[in-house]
């Protein structure tokens, strides 16, 4: 009985913990409990080593078209995480969205209104720009499948920083011109 209580209490633990996951270990009689405890931050630390998902059907480019009609605006970055294309936009009004897009069907899965304050700083960086992050996606793609376009708006070496992976799993980082597209093996060590 006080084996069932305790299961109960920690399951229940774990589910108004909001994505806590506790695990309870018994070894023989109800005296002999170990307890565990795992957070979404260790979930996390394990991924830091693991390759990133595959790219579905749905190319960067592809996705970033399909966030763009759905959520007009400035497409700032693209990344395929947690088994969905996440794409940034910036709206008019200096309004952020991030817009969730399915690698295998391209629909949208879900939006998001985001706070952010840099604003003005994209803006000012994309003020002469020739390339769209959707332009640069494709561009990269020369170099392997798209994994990640983001804009770089710090200094004077401004561009689209894109990150490819080759069908054997390597990956590499590229920096694509705002002007001429001429992609370039990214050597920044930030």
């Amino acid at each position: 009985m006080k084996r069932n209580i305790v299961i109960a209490v920690v399951t229940a633990a774990a589910l108004v913990g909001g994505g806590t996951a506790t695990a309870l270990a018994v070894a023989g009689d109800d005296d002999d409990t170990t307890s565990v405890t795992r957070t979404d931050d260790d979930r996390d630390d394990d991924r830091d080593g693991a390759p990133a998902p595959a790219a579905g059907k749905v190319t960067a480019a592809e996705a970033i078209a399909a966030a763009l009609d759905h959520t007009p605006g400035t497409a700032v970055s693209a990344e395929l995480d947690d088994g969905s294309w996440e794409i940034d936009v910036l709206a008019e009004g200096d309004a952020w969205h991030t817009v969730r897009i399915a690698p295998d069907s391209g629909k949208v899965l879900g939006a998001q209104q985001d706070d952010e304050d840099d604003a003005a700083e994209v803006r000012a960086a994309l003020k002469n720009a020739k390339v769209t992050a959707e332009q640069a996606a494709r561009t990269a793609e020369s170099k392997g499948t798209v994994v990640s376009v983001d804009l770089d708006d710090d200094g004077d070496d401004r561009g689209w920083e894109t990150e490819t992976r080759a069908s054997g799993g390597d990956e590499r980082e590229w920096k694509v011109d705002l002007k001429s597209a001429t992609v370039t093996a990214d050597r920044d060590d930030d």
